[in-house]
């Protein structure tokens, strides 16, 4: 038996953001100043930002709300961007956020192993309004 049409729930992809709906990214990195540095770029786009210090508390925010993209370093105590990356996709699989890897780890081998985890795109530190933007735009984030 079919449910009443009122009753169904529309999904609608992360990337996609409601008319007055402001669109969240959480930026996550144990740098405070790259954390600074990405929040003036990415909040002159249009995001609100929500931050975290490493890959566990990011796990709890998005827990607490899916943001619309994800901003994530890969070298951070406690769980690191690989370990973050995994456990969002093991536990939210196709609803979570875009993730764009930020980091200092310029080896093919890191950045296969981030999109082969399901990373949307990569960029390396340090980046500029630019870069990151251009990052955004690929991946359909803006």
């Amino acid at each position: 038996m079919s449910q009443p049409a009122e009753a169904q729930v529309a999904v609608v992809p992360t990337a996609e953001v409601s008319p007055g709906t402001q669109r969240t990214c959480l930026v996550v990195d144990d740098s405070r100043v790259v954390r600074r540095i990405a929040r003036g770029i990415l909040e002159a786009q249009g995001f609100a930002i929500v931050e975290a210090e490493d890959g566990q508390k990011a796990l709890e925010a998005v827990r607490a709300e899916m943001p619309h993209a994800i901003l994530l370093d890969w070298n951070m105590p406690v769980m690191n961007g690989i370990e973050f990356l995994r456990a969002l996709k093991s536990e939210f699989g196709d609803t979570a956020a875009p993730v764009v890897f930020c980091t200092t780890e310029n080896e093919m081998s890191f950045i296969l192993e981030a999109m082969g985890a399901g990373a949307t795109e990569y960029i390396m530190k340090p980046f500029d309004a630019e870069i990151l933007a251009s990052k955004f735009e690929q991946a359909g984030l803006l």
